[in-house]
């Protein structure tokens, strides 16, 4: 019994040593890159938010160093603060699940009143179902999926911008975590087919290593009852997910996939090439990630330098089986991850050029 718990106690300094100097090597990181505000834009404008923390807190805090006034309300009182505030511009987050039937009425209504409006889509392809209808109704469309271009131009709108997402790093960042959060492989997300599938096959390795697989519908697993032990079941809130991201050796990142029916709606069947947000957020928290390959990831991050990347299940349990044998290789991946994504991809970076583009346009007019 003394063995074992002087053995535990030797691991555990062991880990804290290693955490501390990660840690360190990354408030470096951090101190080197602190990403520079744009210029404020004189513009009175009024942003609706989804209901989605991890994005909405981002997108605000951005806006409040970039516009000079800036008005936040909920879905349902969208008309009702436009009349009241006289905003130049409304920028809408997405528009979806939380958006009141009423939705497009509104809508409308502020532009009658001469207000420009602009959505940014950051779900697509994934409702294009919807995404088809609500397009119309507004005179910017932004939307962070390369596929849906030409999609939403086909549908009559002319002002239609490519804006990929991006990460907020005061959400998503390195921290100090206790043991509960520390982990060989962590995945956070619902379990889509194409998930579960992967899973199914890689089992036998995930039960090897301390594992956690987090999110809904994981009850789909064929191996379920081999898994279970690694699962969290339901959603985990941003604060926490990058917990567990600061804690892992290995975050695994897998699409979901875009295919009418497999739990979206996509019925126009619009192909995805954009990478999710989880690849900035995992980058964001000081984390080498492992991810599937989307056609517009190498304009953001470079493959065996920022992270590493699969096309099966064999390569996928090789690089991990690879990876946690090779600490200092998975801190160099992580640093120049962490690098690239506070450089190039927070809300601050991404939406001088939205603001850009309303405000151009509502000075043309």
């Amino acid at each position: 019994m003394k063995a074992k718990i002087k053995q535990e106690r030797k691991q555990g300094y062991r880990d804290g040593y290693r955490q501390g100097y990660h840690l360190g090597l990354c408030e470096a990181v951090r101190q080197l890159n602190p990403g520079s505000a744009d210029t404020q834009r004189p513009l009175r404008l009024m942003y609706v938010p989804q209901g989605f923390d991890a994005i909405d807190a981002g997108v605000t805090e951005a806006l409040a160093g970039l516009v000079t006034e800036l008005i936040v309300c909920p879905p349902h009182a969208m008309l009702e603060t436009a009349a009241r505030e006289s905003p130049e511009a409304v920028l809408v987050m997405n528009g979806l699940h939380v958006f009141p039937d009423d939705h497009l009425e509104q809508i409308t209504e502020i532009r009658r009143r001469g207000i420009s409006t602009a959505i940014w889509f950051v779900d697509d392809p994934y409702f294009t179902e919807d995404t088809a209808v609500l397009c119309q109704h507004y005179d910017h469309v932004f939307t962070h999926e390369l596929g849906c271009l030409e999609f939403y131009r086909s549908h009559g709108v002319e002002s239609v911008h490519y804006l990929p997402l991006c990460v907020n790093p005061g959400m998503f960042n390195p921290r100090r975590i206790g043991p509960a959060y520390r982990y060989d492989i962590v995945f956070i997300g619902n379990a889509f087919f194409n998930r579960t599938e992967l899973f199914d096959r890689l089992a036998p390795m995930l039960i090897r290593h301390r594992t956690l697989i987090a999110g809904g519908f994981w009850e789909r697993l064929k191996k379920f009852d081999m898994l279970s032990p690694l699962i969290h079941k339901g959603f985990i809130p941003p604060e926490e997910t990058a917990n567990y991201y600061s804690g892992a050796k290995l975050v695994i990142n897998i699409h979901r996939p875009w295919e009418s029916g497999q739990d979206n709606r996509n019925s126009y069947r619009v192909p995805a090439k954009s990478i999710n947000p989880r690849t900035y957020e995992i980058s964001a928290c000081g984390a080498m990630q492992i991810t599937d390959v989307r056609e517009d990831l190498t304009k953001h991050y470079r493959p065996g330098y920022d992270l590493e990347t699969f096309s099966s299940p064999g390569e996928l349990e090789s690089k991990i089986e690879y990876y946690l044998k090779h600490e200092k290789e998975r801190r160099n991946f992580a640093l120049r991850a962490l690098r690239t994504t506070l450089q190039n991809h927070t809300f601050t970076a991404r939406l001088p050029r939205l603001l850009y583009v309303i405000d151009e346009a509502r000075v043309r007019h």
